[in-house]
């Protein structure tokens, strides 16, 4: 079964993961077992970074120790069993970008975070073709937890973004990087999170399926995104994604779906339950016309869309800054079908008098929802 291929986390800015970088059940099987299957069998082969010269100072680059770490357990001969790497507490390890490719030898892969990865002082490495910090690639079975940190070092950027200008004006320092993106994973579970200030909080993107998102609290940016899908090519797919007990704040959407328009595929047996919002400019968005900016252009409609079926909005509540509190803009043509709202109250925010909802196209019930959905019946 396959955990977590071409997870790429772009760790660009400082985030501060909980009670860690993960626990146990968050690169693991959702109702597939593979906890018991995999991760509770008996460690073959255990590895460190500081037996591979790592200082853990914070002051002294560390990425060629990882690097050559990696190196050994991803080639591992542990006779099909799991190995695990080892990051210590109480120590701070400086790293330029990293790449961690697979496939591996081993049944899983554990990774023990214990102390904390920090970033380049520098942005500069952004500008030198690598979008990434921290990245896994064709890597199954993938397993992370600890009580560590990661630290993006987001204040630097910041300051970095507030100091340029282009042509007198200044530059919108609000779009940041996204924080966390999943990229063709499968039984994938993401659960008690907590950072500040990305683009998207979490991203499901193309190739994805059956994943669960419980615990995340965000905000502000993007907040939690399914897509954009077909961005890569004609093709993509995401499925049975499963968001549950999220908080989002001051975040620029909270629950979206968006695909580009023109391409094929689908989108389906989606939920998001329990969601808190907090002044949440877009708090409920589909759009199917992502790659024109959501304008409704007639002749783009007609280009057909990635089908978006089965998605359900249960219990969600909170604030709106905007008057435009749910938007389902979907495609003339293939449109979205059975989507389902049930207890779901969105209240305009201080500086919004009203809430209200528009769709486009969109089929399926509502039941309980504030404000009135009118494609819904």
């Amino acid at each position: 079964m396959q955990l977590a291929f071409g997870i790429a986390l772009s760790l660009l800015f400082g985030f501060a993961f909980g009670n860690g970088f993960f626990s146990k059940e968050t690169i693991s099987a959702f109702n597939f077992g593979l906890e018991n299957e995999i991760f509770n069998e008996q460690v073959i082969s255990s590895f460190s970074v500081m037996d591979y010269g790592a200082t853990g100072n914070g002051q002294i680059d560390d990425s060629q120790a990882f690097n050559k770490a990696w190196k050994d357990i991803c080639n591992a001969n542990a006779g099909g069993e799991i190995v695990t790497l080892e990051i210590p507490r109480g120590k701070a390890f400086l790293l330029n970008p990293l790449f961690f490719q697979g496939p591996c030898k081993a049944k899983a892969i554990h990774i023990q975070l214990g102390g904390t990865l920090i970033a380049p002082l520098s942005t500069s490495w952004a500008n030198e073709g690598v979008d990434t910090w921290i990245q896994f690639s064709n890597v199954d079975n993938l397993y992370l937890d600890g009580d560590g940190k990661i630290d993006g070092r987001g204040s630097i950027w910041w300051q970095s973004c507030m100091k340029k200008s282009v042509y007198g004006i200044l530059l919108d320092c609000k779009r940041r990087p996204g924080a966390l993106h999943f990229n063709n994973c499968n039984g994938l579970q993401l659960k008690g999170l907590t950072h500040l200030n990305s683009d998207d909080c979490v991203a499901i993107n193309g190739g994805s399926s059956f994943i669960n998102i419980t615990g995340v609290v965000c905000g502000p940016g993007h907040g939690i995104s399914i897509g954009s899908l077909g961005d890569g090519g004609d093709y993509d797919t995401v499925e049975q994604v499963h968001v549950k007990n999220c908080t989002l704040t001051e975040t620029q959407n909270g629950v979206r779906i968006k695909t580009f328009q023109g391409r094929s595929g689908y989108a389906r047996k989606i939920s998001f339950e329990q969601i808190v919002l907090s002044n949440a400019r877009n708090p409920i968005i589909i759009n199917q016309f992502y790659q024109d900016k959501g304008k409704l252009s007639k002749g783009i409609m007609k280009a057909g869309a990635i089908e978006i079926s089965d998605v359900t909005y249960s219990d969600i509540r909170g604030t709106s800054a905007n008057d435009q509190a749910i938007d389902l803009r979907c495609d003339n043509v293939v449109g979205c079908s059975n989507i389902v709202m049930r207890n779901i109250d969105i209240t305009p925010g201080a500086d919004c008098p009203k809430t209200y909802a528009v769709c486009n196209n969109a089929h399926g019930t509502a039941t309980e929802t504030q404000p009135r959905v009118p494609c819904l019946s």
